[in-house]
C-alpha cells in the first residue's frame, strides 16, 4: 500500500529541487492558513452572524406584533427605529414578490432565510440582498398588508471578515514571495554545478567555474573543480605522451626508408617497405586517437553544412546524402564531429561500394544514419567493435583495417556530445551506423 502511495507522490510531485523546496516551505503556511480560516469561519464568524441574524429577526417580529396589535402608533415606531437603529419601515398593500432576490451560496442569506422561516413560516416573508449595496430589503406579510424593512447589512453580518481574510492571505503571499527569492539564490549554485558537470561530461573544459552558495554546496563545487582539473591534467598528459611517442617514431622510420632505398635486393626492400608503411599508418591512427582528447571549443554547427562539406571533400560518386530535415544548429566540437563522420563514411566506402547518409529530426534529437552494402558485422560483435584495437579478420580483411581505433574514436566523440551510436543491419544487407544527437 505504501509503495503505491510513494509512486503516486513521485508522479504528482515536481522533479526539480527548487519546486520541491518551495513546497516544503509553502505547504505548512498554506495548511496553517486553511485551518485558521476554517476554525474562524466555523466557530466565530458563522456563530456571530447567526446570533446577529436571530437578534434582527426578533426585532422584526416585535415590530410585526406591535403593528398587528396597535396600528395607531406605527409612525412613532418607524421614526424611533429610523433614528435609533437606522431602519426604514414602510406599510404597503399588495402581494409578496414572486421573484427571489436571495444569493444561493451566501452564508448571510442562508442564515437570514433560516431564521425568517422559523419565525414567520413559509410564504410569509421575502427579502432581497442584491438590490442595495449596504442594505437588505425585507418584506413580511401581515394579513392583507406588507411591512417593508430596509435593514443595514452590518446588522446581519460582521464587516471584519474581509479584513481578516485580507490580513490572512496577504502575509502568506509576502512570505511565499520572500521564500521564492531565497530559494532561487540557494538553488542557483546547485543548478550551476549541475550544468558544469554536464558540460564536463560532454568533453568541454570547465575553467571558469566559481563556487558559490551555502557551505556544503561550496565544498562540493570545490571538490568538483579539483576533480575536473585532475582529469584534464591526466588526459593532457596521456595525449601528449601518445603524440610524442608517435612523433618520435617517425624519425627512425624515415631513416629505415632511406636505407631500404639503397638495398640492391628489391624483393626484400619491397617487403620491408610494406611493413614500414603499415607502421606509419598505425602511427597516424595513434595520432588521430590522441587528437580526440585535445581541447576544442564548442561552436554552433549546422549539421547539414557539415555533412555536405565532408561529402564534397571525399568527392565519391558512390556517396549520397539525403536531407530529410530543416537546418538544425547543434552546439558541439566541429572538428571532432567531422572526424567521426569521416571515419564512418571511409569505413563504408572501404568495405562496401555505396554509402547512403540520411538525417531525420524528432522532437528532441537528430538521427543520422550511414548505410553501406558491404559484408556487415555479425550481431554478436556489435559491442566488441567499439573496443580500442579490436579487429574483425573475417568480414574485414587485415590489409584494409587499421589498428581498430576508428569506431572507438567515433563512439568516444558521440558520447562526449551526449549522444549515442548504434549498429544494425542495413537495408542493403550491409552495416547501418545510426547516430543520435540531442539538441
Amino acid at each position: 500500500m505504501f509503495s503505491g502511495f510513494n509512486k503516486f507522490l513521485k508522479i504528482i510531485l515536481p522533479k526539480s529541487l527548487f519546486y520541491r523546496s518551495l513546497i516544503i516551505v509553502a505547504a505548512p503556511i498554506i495548511i496553517l492558513q486553511i485551518i485558521i480560516t476554517i476554525v474562524f469561519l466555523d466557530s466565530i464568524w458563522i456563530k456571530a452572524n447567526k446570533g446577529m441574524t436571530r437578534s434582527l429577526v426578533a426585532e422584526l417580529k416585535t415590530l410585526h406584533d406591535v403593528y398587528v396589535n396597535d396600528k395607531k402608533n406605527i409612525n412613532y415606531l418607524t421614526d424611533s427605529y429610523k433614528n435609533n437603529f437606522d431602519f426604514e419601515i414602510d406599510i404597503q398593500e399588495g402581494l409578496l414578490p414572486s421573484k427571489s432576490g436571495e444569493r444561493k451560496f451566501s452564508p448571510m442569506d442562508r442564515s437570514l432565510r433560516r431564521e425568517l422561516k422559523s419565525v414567520f413560516g413559509n410564504n410569509n416573508y421575502w427579502f432581497n440582498s442584491l438590490k442595495y449595496k449596504n442594505a437588505v430589503e425585507i418584506k413580511i406579510r401581515t394579513g392583507i398588508e406588507i411591512m417593508q424593512f430596509l435593514v443595514p447589512k452590518d446588522k446581519i453580518s460582521t464587516s471584519s471578515v474581509r479584513i481578516f481574510i485580507l490580513w490572512l492571505v496577504l502575509p502568506s503571499i509576502i512570505l511565499v514571495f520572500i521564500a521564492i527569492i531565497f530559494l532561487k539564490n540557494q538553488t542557483r549554485p546547485i543548478v550551476n554545478l549541475a550544468k558544469a558537470a554536464e558540460r564536463f561530461g560532454k568533453g568541454d573544459y570547465v575553467n571558469e567555474f566559481r563556487p558559490s552558495g551555502a557551505l556544503e554546496i561550496r565544498k562540493a563545487s570545490y571538490e568538483f573543480d579539483k576533480m575536473a582539473k585532475r582529469i584534464n591534467r591526466h588526459l593532457n598528459q596521456r595525449s601528449e605522451m601518445l603524440s610524442g611517442i608517435s612523433h618520435d617514431l617517425r624519425t627512425p622510420l624515415t631513416r629505415l626508408k632511406l636505407q631500404l632505398a639503397l638495398i640492391n635486393q628489391k624483393d626484400v626492400s619491397v617487403k620491408l617497405s610494406k611493413d614500414i608503411d603499415e607502421m606509419e599508418k598505425m602511427l597516424n591512427d595513434y595520432l588521430q586517437f590522441a587528437k580526440t582528447q585535445v581541447h576544442e571549443d564548442t561552436v554552433a554547427i549546422k549539421i547539414d553544412d557539415l555533412i555536405n562539406e565532408i561529402v564534397n571533400e571525399i568527392n565519391n560518386q558512390n556517396l549520397k546524402y539525403e536531407k530529410n530535415v530543416e537546418d538544425i544548429v547543434f552546439v558541439g566540437r566541429k572538428n571532432a564531429l567531422k572526424r567521426c563522420f569521416t571515419n564512418i563514411i571511409q569505413n563504408g566506402l572501404t568495405y562496401g561500394k555505396k554509402v547512403e547518409i540520411n538525417s531525420i529530426k524528432s522532437s528532441n534529437r537528430l538521427t543520422i544514419s550511414f548505410e553501406d552494402d558491404g559484408p556487415g558485422i555479425p550481431k554478436d560483435q556489435y559491442k566488441n567493435v567499439f573496443k580500442p584495437f579490436f579487429r574483425l579478420d573475417k568480414s574485414r580483411s587485415l590489409n584494409k583495417s587499421g589498428i581498430g581505433l576508428g569506431l572507438a574514436i567515433s563512439e568516444d566523440i558521440i558520447n562526449s556530445h551526449g549522444g549515442s551510436i548504434h549498429l544494425s543491419e542495413s537495408v542493403k544487407k550491409g552495416l547501418q551506423v545510426k547516430i543520435l544527437l540531442p539538441f
